[in-house]
């Protein structure tokens, strides 16, 4: 079992009880056929990148080492970078599901915070202050930890209306804006247009389509991997 696999499984036993107690009462709120790439052993002194996020970290309908945080990972590795890579996302979370577990999250020690949430708040129909409010903190107990934040901006689909789709997307950039931290405009844009990327229910990328996202990161994981060495 590589690395980032049992780590999963760790991450995965103590979210289920975590996912449980913000049900009970918390804050409210096809594959294809291409190859997998074989997840690279980090240096003992790489940075450590947790992943919060939800079914699109995850890599729903598909492997873990098919999801974008891995290819991110395979990727730096590639041009020399070495990082060790930790998935924490849950299939249909919310920035209050990952608000609630974010403390425990941050106890794993990380160098590096990708936070990849707020679409399953526009889904649901939560309101775009308590998403904002929700994300801002996550953002900030982040940078309390010590990690350098990166976060992802999420588009909703079209038919919420030009407004909305506008206010939502202005919202992770004032975030990152006002909370310094690092934004991935648009992360699922490009790859969201092209139905050969997607899975079927249209809502999910294919293994191609988590390939591109990571290669869509990789420049901002760069950025923030320097500002780490940098740090130290």
């Amino acid at each position: 079992m590589t690395p980032i696999i049992s780590r999963r499984l760790q991450f995965r036993c103590c979210i289920i009880s975590v996912v449980a107690a913000v049900a009970c009462g918390g804050p409210s709120t096809q594959e294809t056929t291409t190859p997998r790439v074989p997840l690279p052993s980090p240096r003992a002194d790489a940075p450590r990148v947790i992943f919060l996020g939800d079914s699109l970290s995850a890599g729903l309908g598909l492997a873990e080492s098919d999801a974008f945080p891995a290819f991110a990972q395979a990727i730096l590795q590639e041009n020399g970078t070495s990082i060790e890579v930790v998935n924490a996302g849950v299939s249909g979370d919310t920035s209050a599901g990952g608000l609630a577990r974010i403390d425990w999250v941050l106890g794993q020690r990380a160098d590096i915070l990708v936070v990849e949430l707020g679409g399953n708040d526009a889904l649901r129909g939560q309101s775009l202050e308590n998403t904002e409010a929700n994300l801002r903190l996550i953002v900030r107990r982040g940078h309390e930890s010590g990690a350098r934040v990166i976060l992802l901006g999420m588009d909703i689909p079209t038919n919420y209306g030009p407004d909305y789709g506008k206010a939502f997307a202005d919202m992770y950039v004032r975030i990152t804006d006002e909370e310094g931290a690092i934004l991935v405009p648009g992360f699922v844009r490009e790859v969201g247009a092209d139905p050969t990327l997607m899975q079927p229910d249209g809502l999910h990328p294919t293994v191609e389509g988590h390939r591109r996202l990571a290669e869509i990161l990789v420049p901002y994981l760069e950025r923030a991997v320097a500002d780490v060495q940098t740090k130290l």
